[in-house]
């Protein structure tokens, strides 16, 4: 028996997404074996963020057969070198089912047609080092930046060295 690939839509994401949008994420840190209770994000967050006065994100939605079946969550950032924007996507998420089925080509290929259309150099992305989707990066063109190391501060540390701030003028 062959099975065809199903055919994949890709579109912006829209407020009514947002329930679809929080099953990815909450999908996303399952798949990265995290706790689902350190995901706090909900249904009202991402209709503010993402849909209010001043987005701080945007979100493609896949579906297949009318089902979102993964979702993409992106954002500008700024590179000085370049002296543009480049497309910083979060979080990529394509369900267990729809896996292997066209629809993680079809998000990356549309996440790369934005950053061409607003002319932004570069499309960047984080992967945990265990994730088989590294070869699926790869073979699409993207290239692992290993003299780059990634470095986060999280909420505590946040707070306890903006103690140590002076006021801003």
């Amino acid at each position: 028996m062959t099975t065809t690939p199903a055919t994949t839509t890709v579109r912006f994401a829209r407020p009514e997404d947002a329930s679809s949008i929080v099953a990815f994420i909450r999908g996303l840190a399952e798949f990265e074996h995290e706790p689902l209770d350190q995901v706090h994000v909900t249904e009202a967050d991402v209709v503010r963020d993402g849909f209010g006065d001043r987005p701080l994100f945007e979100a493609l939605i896949a579906e297949q057969g009318g089902m979102p079946v993964g979702f993409a969550l992106f954002f500008p950032h700024y590179s000085t070198w370049e002296g543009r924007a480049g497309l910083y996507v979060e979080d990529l998420y394509v369900t267990p089912e729809a896996r292997s089925s066209g629809a993680g080509h079809a998000i990356l290929a549309a996440l790369a047609r934005v950053a061409h259309e607003r002319g932004w150099p570069r499309l960047d992305l984080s992967v945990l080092d265990w994730n088989p989707a590294r070869a699926f990066y790869e073979a699409h063109g993207m290239a692992h930046q290993t003299e780059w190391l990634p470095y986060r501060m999280e909420r505590d540390a946040i707070a306890a060295l903006a103690l140590e701030a002076p006021p801003l003028g």
